[in-house]
């Protein structure tokens, strides 16, 4: 069983317990805790996946050597990847775009998902910078046909319109998009 089914049930079993309203004390969990075997081969790739995904190369190139622990993806690719995460994390969404398109111009046209979330991750900055009509105009040209296209985007799409109703975000009931925390959640999806 793979690390990831490991941890999946185990949190199944805290989603049960939490519904239950049962209460175990730490000897408790720190018994099922001990009951759980990893294998080293699954705690490999668990470091392994850390390594690349936070974009530490060097380490991931030596861990690899030193474990026989192989990536994922291309590790000479991670220092393009760490741009995208960049120009998301510093807003310039539209620079994240195009360096996705150079590391694989396919990426964005097969994933419509991610294409959506990053095309609505530009609509919150230009919302955020002000930018009221090229906001307005984007979103209608941009994201509107998307919306049409597929319900949950319609709905992601009013949400984000939603903030131009309000003068105060702070008051805003979806104002939650226009914190910086917001820029993360798109690189995780």
């Amino acid at each position: 069983m793979s690390l990831f089914w490991i941890v999946i049930r185990q949190l199944a079993q805290i989603e049960a317990m939490a519904a239950s309203k049962k209460v175990i004390t730490r000897e408790e969990w720190e018994k099922k805790l001990n009951n759980v075997k990893i294998r080293k081969e699954d705690m490999n790739k668990l470091v392994m996946n850390f390594l690349v995904t936070e974009g530490f190369v060097d380490a991931a190139e030596k861990f690899r050597k030193e474990s026989g622990t192989e990536p994922d993806i291309d590790l000479a690719t991670i220092t393009d990847r760490m741009a995208v995460k960049k120009a998301v994390q510093s807003g310039n969404v539209e620079d994240a775009i195009e360096k996705v398109n150079d590391l694989n111009p396919e990426i964005l046209d097969t994933n419509p998902q991610l294409f959506f979330h990053l095309q609505q991750q530009r609509l919150i900055e230009l919302i955020r910078n002000g930018k009221i009509e090229e906001a307005l105009e984007f979103a209608q040209e941009e994201l509107a046909p998307r919306g049409e296209e597929n319900q949950s985007f319609l709905e992601e799409l009013e949400r984000t319109v939603a903030l131009l109703a309000f003068e105060d975000v702070s008051n805003c009931p979806v104002g939650e998009l226009l914190d910086i925390s917001q820029r993360l959640k798109q690189q995780v999806r």
